[in-house]
């Protein structure tokens, strides 16, 4: 068997947003949100995946929509490319969730919680290397809610996870691995077939239970993110590669700018070691010339000479002085 890449936003909406999806669906969530408990009894699918709107999917930011029993929303999206501003996007689409439940004159009272579960083909918190990342407001300091959690993002960062399959464990660690996996795998594993859903998301994953038009449409998303992720790892080489420019740039002219200021020191030194040597010498001639003048009635220029250390022309000078 072969089974379609669940990473691709027509694939996910197919695999966790068709009509036939909703055990699929509370099964995924409760994994992903709730640590595998059974919290999510019951869903519905918001705008669900239709054969003959294919086509529309690409434009589609958010993959998946349901409203929980209790009111609240989850809006989930398979990310594949890290495309620029994403983190602000995931926020505004969550914010934009929440505000638009109200119509004009309805009671803030109304409002239910949003829940923004995003997967992602990359790394996020580069700084941290656990698989989720659950957020919601807290006070800064003592770290307590804001009010009952009203908006949530949880992010599920493929790349982290290297779980084998021998290793998985959990409800998580079973979807997680089907999200990273799938498309590597010819049948489904043992260790996963005694969960359900994921048996039935394997089975709307196999390549033969597709129709033609599905087929098309999915090839041509795999080749767009092939091609986007080679633009952007050229891109990013790219921008490495003018960054080292740069940085090299700089530093040369940090060496000069460094090497003019350390000329310039040294330049300084020296003109304060010359002008010291000058000023002894100096002051040692004028010493001598003090001493001649004292010997001009006692000896002869010869003699004074020798004793001072100056020329006789400058002794013959001074005494014509």
């Amino acid at each position: 068997m072969r089974f379609i890449n669940p990473k691709t936003d027509f694939a996910f909406k197919k695999i966790f947003g068709s009509n036939q999806s909703k055990p699929i669906l509370i099964s995924f969530l409760n994994a992903m949100i709730y640590d595998g408990n059974p919290t999510i009894a019951d869903l519905e699918i918001i705008d669900p995946y239709l054969a003959s709107r294919v086509q529309y999917l690409k434009d589609s930011y958010l993959d998946v929509k349901a409203r929980l029993a209790g009111g609240a929303t989850v809006i989930i999206e398979m990310q594949v490319l890290n495309v620029e501003s994403f983190a602000k996007r995931v926020v505004y689409n969550t914010a934009k969730t929440y505000s638009t439940q109200l119509i004009r004159g309805e009671g803030y009272f109304k409002l239910k919680p949003v829940i923004a579960l995003t997967i992602t083909d990359f790394e996020m918190f580069d700084n941290d290397r656990e698989v989720i990342s659950h957020f919601v407001f807290k006070e800064k300091k003592r770290l307590f809610d804001y009010v009952d959690p009203e908006i949530e993002l949880i992010f599920i960062e493929l790349p982290k996870f290297n779980k084998q399959l021998d290793e998985l464990e959990t409800l998580t660690d079973k979807w997680v691995y089907f999200m990273k996996n799938a498309p590597s795998l010819e049948v489904v594993p043992s260790t996963m077939e005694t969960v359900s859903e994921i048996q039935q998301a394997f089975e709307i994953a196999n390549e033969t239970n597709l129709n033609p038009e599905e087929l098309s449409d999915l090839e041509a998303r795999e080749r767009y993110i092939l091609d986007q992720q080679g633009i952007s790892r050229k891109g990013i080489e790219e921008s490495r590669e003018q960054g080292r420019e740069q940085g090299r740039e700089e530093g040369r002219e940090e060496g000069r700018e460094e090497g003019r200021e350390e000329g310039r020191e040294e330049g300084r030194e020296e003109g304060k070691e010359e002008g010291r040597e000058e000023g002894l010498a100096l002051g040692m001639r004028e010493k001598a010339l003090e001493i001649a003048r004292q010997l001009f009635n006692v000896l002869d220029n010869q003699t004074i000479s020798q004793t001072t250390g100056l020329s006789v022309e400058d002794i013959q000078k001074l005494r014509e002085e």
